[in-house]
């Protein structure tokens, strides 16, 4: 099988595409021919040795694949050839063939492509946790999403309105603002590219202010990080929650007096942690994520399709936050 492999750490351009033996299905083991790869930004950062896992080279990134079951090893009853499957391993999606545990599989439902359904999972579960289990988001509350125009950025406009709150969109670009709406955000606010001297951050944090009005935003969810952090969290209203999911403008340093004045929490989002320790839990939420989809409630944004071959450039394009939605990797060659 072929494989786009990282040897040792660095960028997208230390990629390689090469030849690989074939895995085989152990015991209690599925083997999926992978169909479609999603890019996410973890895919920038386990290249670079800078993710919180750090797989054993050489290894192929790859975090969220949709394809079909060829072979089941011995003890597997749940699966069997040919059934169409998504699933998160973390990495090793970009590779032709990939052995995966029977829970990590969940079935692709008919009428959806492999591109729709590799680039379901990571965003949208990540985004259930965040909002329910982490903001105890609540209809009627006010949501302000930085990064929105991303792929966890529109999930969580989605997820948001699906539940009922008044969404605020931050992005970077009026194109950016255009696909927040289209998401269905009620409002858009366009911040300026950083870093931000003093001014600009108090300027930002009064913006911010003004989009989620009086009262400040119930909960913030906040994929970037860097210098709009702080802005942001100036924002949030009283009891509210801060949401920290990741962090590709840099890891902010937030001046924790804010959270006394507003009587607010900041809160981690680490969802494959809680999908590993309460996969029952995960597994309610996913069933959740299958409900909305089918009712049109929630749909990945698959804005570009790379073939193969040129995975490493739709790394490197995630790696620039140049991505509206999700990009796929193309794996199958048809």
């Amino acid at each position: 099988m072929k494989a786009l492999l990282s040897k040792a750490s660095g960028g997208p351009d230390t990629l390689s595409l090469e030849e690989l033996p074939d895995p085989v299905a152990g015991k209690g083991q599925v083997l999926v021919a992978v169909q479609a790869c999603a890019i996410n930004y973890p895919d920038v950062l386990i290249i670079e040795d800078k993710y919180q896992f750090k797989p054993p080279r050489p290894f192929a990134p790859g975090g969220e694949i949709a394809g079909v079951v060829e072979a089941v090893g011995e003890g597997v009853t749940d699966w069997a050839p040919g059934d169409r499957v998504i699933a998160v391993p973390g990495h090793g999606g970009l590779a032709e063939k990939l052995v995966l545990s029977p829970a990590q599989l969940y079935r692709l439902p008919e009428g959806r492509s492999f591109e729709e359904g590799a680039a379901l999972l990571l965003t949208y579960a990540t985004t259930i946790h965040a909002l329910l289990d982490r903001g105890r988001l609540t209809a009627g509350q006010t949501l302000l999403v930085l990064g929105a125009a991303g792929g966890v950025g529109l999930a969580a406009i989605e997820l948001g309105k699906a539940f009922g709150a008044t969404v605020v969109a931050a992005v970077s670009s009026e194109e950016k603002a255009e696909a927040a709406r289209a998401a269905g955000a009620d409002a858009t606010l366009v911040y300026p590219r950083g870093p931000l001297d003093k001014e600009a951050s108090k300027a930002l944090a009064e913006a911010f202010k003004a989009a989620v009005g009086p009262k400040g935003a119930d909960v913030i969810y906040d994929p970037v990080g860097g210098d709009y952090a702080e802005p942001a969290l100036r924002a949030i209203g009283w009891e509210g929650r801060y949401l920290v999911v990741g962090f590709p403008a840099g890891i902010p340093k937030l001046p924790l007096n804010l959270t006394l004045l507003k009587s607010c929490d900041v809160c981690g989002v680490f969802w494959g942690a809680f999908a590993a320790r309460d996969p029952e839990a995960n597994r309610a939420h996913v069933e959740t994520l299958f409900r909305l989809w089918s009712e049109g409630k929630i749909a990945p944004r698959v804005t570009e399709v790379f073939p193969f071959a040129e995975g490493g450039t739709a790394i490197a394009k995630m790696a620039a936050r140049a991505v509206i939605g999700k990009v796929v990797v193309r794996v199958a060659v048809t």
